[in-house]
């Protein structure tokens, strides 16, 4: 398991380290209820991050882009951010097959 990303409890968040951005972003236990559709457990969030721990970064760094977030600056990801980049890479590989 990645061991930059972590549980916080006075949060309910999983958080992670924005690579090259200075700040951390975090991931409500309300978007995992969304994404997995149960109440999550802080083990069920760990692992679903781990398992697409390509697309929260890749969220996180779109959504830096996206809102102009300043180097330094914390962010949150929504199910829908996470939802968009997951969305995403699964057409990417049927658009490459022709």
């Amino acid at each position: 398991m990645n061991e930059d990303a972590y549980w916080r409890e006075d949060i309910a968040s999983l958080v992670f380290p924005v690579t090259g951005h200075g700040a951390i972003c975090a991931v409500h236990r309300g978007a995992f209820r969304t994404l997995l559709d149960t109440e999550p457990s802080p083990e069920a969030c760990l692992a679903y991050f781990q398992r697409f721990e390509a697309a929260f970064r890749a969220a996180a760094g779109a959504k830096i882009v996206r809102r102009d977030i300043l180097p330094g600056t914390s962010l949150h990801l929504t199910s829908r951010d996470i939802a968009r980049k997951l969305l995403e890479d699964a057409k990417s590989p049927m658009e490459n097959r022709t």
